[in-house]
């Protein structure tokens, strides 16, 4: 029998075989050591720095693109 991991995704705590962890991982659970520390995060979530760099890079960018949007209309 292949070892027993732990997953976590919320508050819900599940112990799966370790040849499931891929599955869990893709449906956006985390792998956690005994004492609840994340051991590999899924790809799934993302965190709130990350949201807000994003975020900032997407005004960023449509400032640009009305910017272009505006010289394209002066030169017509």
């Amino acid at each position: 029998m292949a070892a027993e991991i732990k997953v976590r995704r919320a508050n819900k705590i599940l112990r799966i075989d370790e040849s499931n962890k891929k599955t869990y991982l893709d449906l956006g659970y985390d792998v956690i050591d005994a004492k609840g520390n994340v051991i590999e995060h899924n790809k799934k979530n993302v965190t709130m720095a990350e949201y807000e760099k994003l975020v900032a890079e997407n005004k960023a960018l449509k400032a640009e693109l009305e910017k272009l949007k505006s010289r394209k209309g002066k030169a017509e």
